[in-house]
């Protein structure tokens, strides 16, 4: 598995990617005990054992089974990690990466896919690629869209002149702002400030006042400008 590192001023930055991957492989690297290698510990036991107290064969056996248990455990434990990668692809997640100097970084981003390697997953986020360990938070889609969808409305909302400077030309934005209000769930709507709530339903009501006086005016100018027979 590649990582690319940035140089900078003649010396290796390491990047978030980077330290995620090496935090992986120090806590995988030489800890785990695989069943090869327990044999061969068993055996080099039984090679050295003393010979006037001999240890039974029932409790190798029982050390044995003992060992296939935990690692039957651990890969249980494993293939539901893998499972639970695969179930991120498409979703946004936090990691929180500890750099080589000890510090905390956060990375936000959508999962692109998920890579296995030695029954590790790494997700790919934002083109770099993070060990499943270093994964904090997953956002719920439902909090995702509502949060995106009061975004969009203040962004509309901002761009409002002040009260008192509100025009005919600013209707499009008033009658929108209007319309993706009324679309909003009950749970949507509580990413909105009540003062803001309150002050879109003054620019409502001042916005329908303007259009009838511009309507008023203009149906007053055309009658005005008929002929007389």
């Amino acid at each position: 598995m590649g990582v690319v590192q940035e140089v900078k001023d003649g010396k290796f930055v390491e990047s978030n990617s980077a330290a995620s991957l090496a935090n992986s492989k120090k806590k995988t690297g030489n800890d785990s005990l695989d069943k090869d290698a327990f044999l061969q510990l068993l055996v080099a036991q039984m090679k050295y054992q003393d010979p006037l107290e001999p240890t039974s064969n029932t409790e190798y056996i029982s050390q044995y089974a003992t060992f296939s248990e935990l690692e039957q455990m651990q890969n249980m434990s494993a293939s539901m990690d893998l499972f639970r990668a695969s179930s991120l692809v498409g979703q946004t997640v936090l990691l929180k990466v500890t750099d080589s100097a000890g510090r905390t970084v956060n990375v936000q981003g959508n999962v692109d896919y998920v890579v296995y390697e030695k029954n590790k997953a790494y997700l790919s986020v934002n083109g770099d690629l993070y060990s499943m360990d270093d994964l904090d938070t997953v956002a719920d889609p439902t909090y995702l869209e509502a949060y995106k969808l009061a975004a969009d409305w203040k962004n509309i909302y901002n761009k409002l002149p002040a009260y008192e400077n509100l025009t005919v030309a600013d209707r499009e934005k008033v009658e929108k702002l209007d319309e993706m209000y009324n679309g909003m769930s009950d749970y949507q709507k509580e990413f909105l400030t009540d003062e803001e709530v309150a002050t879109m339903k003054k620019y409502v009501t001042k916005m329908k006042d303007l259009v009838a006086i511009a309507e008023a005016n203009k149906g007053d100018g055309d009658d005005g400008g008929s002929d007389d027979e």
